[in-house]
């Protein structure tokens, strides 16, 4: 049997192999548009029963399907896999923008609505027809005939430009390497940092250098290898030579072949063509549609407005760094490869500590558990480890409980960055939480990081930030996991609004800072003495140190998303470069370098699903910052709040709409003060 085709359990990670995947689409796609055929055959009114649910069976199989082939085209990315998912990926899309665009369903769905059943259906399910319907508006149902073929044709070159996107980053991310032969212009970084590299150099079989024992040391743009070299090495040209790389990925500097300027054109540019067909004046109002957001203008106000209140911050942070860059590191121009260097250097005087010395106190085995009893704590639950087959021997798999021993969801957890594994953090549905004859079917999930993976045989030790990720993900995973909901398209996170979608995500990230929730989940590496709270509190002095700088970066990266989807015309007489150059113009305090190629490796925007949507960051985290302000005023270990939390947020998922879940948690609308107060964005009386 193709395993792709097994629904029973698990995806069959061990036999999966390239050569299934289009039998299995093929085979897929055939008996869904023969199921279509089928219902709209049938004369008779349609009902929940008869109608929704074997479309939702239907579509299901498909994203089961075709969720574990994107999956490993994300983390074991091959050149075998990659051509057959690229193949088949314009029949998919398709596939669902014929089902969108289909006159016939969308009159079901709507003869549904109109029905005398649909006043008995639960919340949930008026919920699901209603996004149903705006789904349909959404994808051409409503367009001219004459007009629908085009919309395909956008839609599928939209899809392929997507993955264009990411594959050349990869690839581009992946050609890039640095060899250094004398440990010498290695100065400033840590030990584990070039044993790690010693390793590298050593895995790719790179020639003893210069007499030095080992193989030298090899760097990469990857996230574990790139950052702490911008960090701590005192070499200001090795600073320099790895930021112009990683500034200039996927752009005209390197190969053309994945140059993805041509692609960022096209994408803008057919978005906005894919908008004016749907009725919309431009792609962020048609992106706003399906989110809290009201218009293009709302977002740009609420940036500018933040941007504002974060700027004489801002100002403040920059003018110490480089008073400090040039006082104490003879630096009298700060450039953008220096800024990391800087910065780090400054934390240590000011707050006598460094990254590095946190980073040893929050060893992996420490850290996973300590995350773990806070959720079990909170929700009253039990996460452990489970048997599953596995893309890769890092990947781990895990089971959580309620406190009876009922099972509620599972989940994967990939963390350590790899050559096959595309860049960032994130975290995708496997299974979604639903109602079937058999009983309830569990929900399970992906998590997935970039973080350095373990050397010299010790467990791998990650940064305060790297800790703050991983929450992050799992905030993520228990919006998926812990619903209540039983009918598919309002499950978990299908369903919530994108914009709101980051709430549960950001919402962990506070946890990260409570001495109560670190204490538990920190060893020191090799001493296995606790983290002292002497330290911690250092930490938590430095929690906001150049807030208005990080700040202001987040808004820039927002507002250029924006106007680039709503104001701004490709092709026109301005390019996105200099688009960008506008917003920087107006919020930014510090400029890059004129060879800095952003957006090229702009991903959230052009390869993965927050086109129009960036600004979400920001936005939910009012929402989150507000939410935690409750755990705040009542322990941030309460179960109580806790259990509310869940009830009120997590087990709802998209089943009513988001400020509805908010003001049922928090008693009312959100505020912005929580954020400002969380992000030291007020002034001191």
């Amino acid at each position: 049997m193709n395993p792709l085709l097994d629904f029973s359990g698990l995806p069959r990670f061990a036999e999966i192999k390239p050569e299934h995947v289009a039998p299995a689409i093929e085979q897929l796609l055939d008996e869904n548009r023969a199921l279509v055929a089928r219902l709209l055959a049938d004369d008779v009114p349609p009902t929940w029963d008869d109608f929704v649910l074997p479309m939702e069976d239907a579509n299901e199989r498909m994203s089961r399907a075709w969720g574990p082939v994107g999956h490993l085209n994300a983390v074991m990315n091959s050149p075998e896999l990659r051509e057959v998912y690229n193949a088949m990926l314009p029949k998919i899309t398709q596939y669902y923008a014929e089902m969108g665009q289909n006159l016939a369903l969308f009159d079901k769905f709507k003869a549904l609505r109109n029905s005398d059943e649909f006043e008995t259906l639960s919340g949930a399910r008026k919920k699901v027809i209603e996004n149903e319907l705006r789904d349909f508006r959404l994808g051409g149902a409503e367009l001219p005939d004459d007009k629908k073929p085009r919309y395909l044709e956008v839609q599928e070159r939209l899809a392929d430009l997507s993955s264009r996107f990411s594959d050349n980053l990869l690839d581009a991310t992946n050609d890039y390497t640095m060899v250094i032969e004398s440990r010498d212009e290695l100065n400033g970084l840590p030990e584990d940092v070039l044993q790690a590299a010693q390793e590298a150099a050593q895995a790719a079989g790179k020639p003893v250098l210069s007499g030095v024992e080992g193989s030298g040391w090899m760097f990469t743009l990857k996230a574990p290898s790139y950052m702490p070299v911008m960090q701590y090495a005192d070499n200001r040209a090795l600073r320099e030579t790895m930021y112009r790389a990683y500034a200039t990925r996927a752009s005209e500097f390197g190969k053309s072949d994945w140059d993805n300027g041509p692609l960022m054109d096209e994408t803008v540019k057919l978005r906005g063509e894919e908008a004016t067909l749907l009725g919309f004046a431009n792609y962020g109002e048609l992106s706003l549609a399906a989110k809290m957001a009201e218009t293009p203008q709302q977002v740009v106000q609420f940036m500018r407005e933040l941007a504002q209140r974060a700027r004489p911050f801002a100002e403040k942070d920059l003018a110490e760094l480089r008073e400090f860059a040039r006082k104490e590191l003879g630096l009298n121009e700060l450039h953008s490869w220096d800024t990391a260097y800087a910065s780090e250097k400054l934390r240590e005087q000011r707050y006598a500590f460094s990254e590095q010395e946190v980073k040893q106190y929050f060893p992996e085995d420490a850290v996973l558990p300590g995350m773990f009893r806070l959720v079990e704590t909170l929700y009253g639950l039990q996460i452990e480890r489970a048997e599953a087959p596995v893309w890769h021997e890092d990947a781990h798999f895990y089971d959580i409980r309620d406190m009876g021993g009922k099972l509620v969801g599972q989940f994967y957890l990939d963390m350590y960055a790899r050559n096959s594994k595309r860049g960032g953090a994130w975290m995708d549905d496997v299974i979604t939480r639903r109602r079937k004859p058999s009983g309830i079917q569990t929900p399970v999930a992906y998590l997935n990081c970039n973080f350095s993976a373990p050397v010299g045989g010790k467990p791998a030790t990650f940064t305060h930030d790297e800790v703050i990720t991983l929450f992050h993900e799992f905030g993520h995973g228990l919006h998926h996991l812990l619903t209540e909901v039983e009918d598919l398209g309002v499950s978990g996170i299908n369903g919530v609004e994108w914009d709101a979608v980051e709430l549960p995500s950001q919402f962990m990230e506070n946890f990260c800072w409570e001495w109560d929730v670190v204490r538990g989940m920190t060893r020191q590496a090799d001493t296995n003495e606790p983290l002292p709270r002497a330290l911690f509190d250092k930490m938590l002095a430095a929690k906001n140190f150049q807030s208005g700088l990080q700040t202001l970066r987040q808004i820039e990266f927002s507002l250029f998303d924006m106007l680039m989807h709503s104001s701004f015309e490709a092709g026109g007489n301005r390019t996105i470069l200099q688009l960008l150059d506008e917003v920087r113009a107006e919020v930014a305090v510090m400029l890059p370098p004129d060879f800095n190629r952003f957006p090229h490796s702009f991903s959230h925007i052009f390869s993965g699903g927050y086109a129009a949507g960036y600004y979400s960051y920001k936005w939910a985290e009012v929402l989150s910052a507000d939410a935690y302000s409750l755990f705040e005023e009542h322990g941030v270990l309460n179960p109580d709040v806790g259990a509310r939390f869940r009830a009120e947020i997590l087990a709802m998922g998209g089943s009513r709409g988001a400020m509805q879940s908010f003001t049922a948690f928090r008693g009312r609308e959100p505020s912005i003060d929580a954020l400002l107060r969380h992000n030291g964005l007020i002034e001191e009386a």
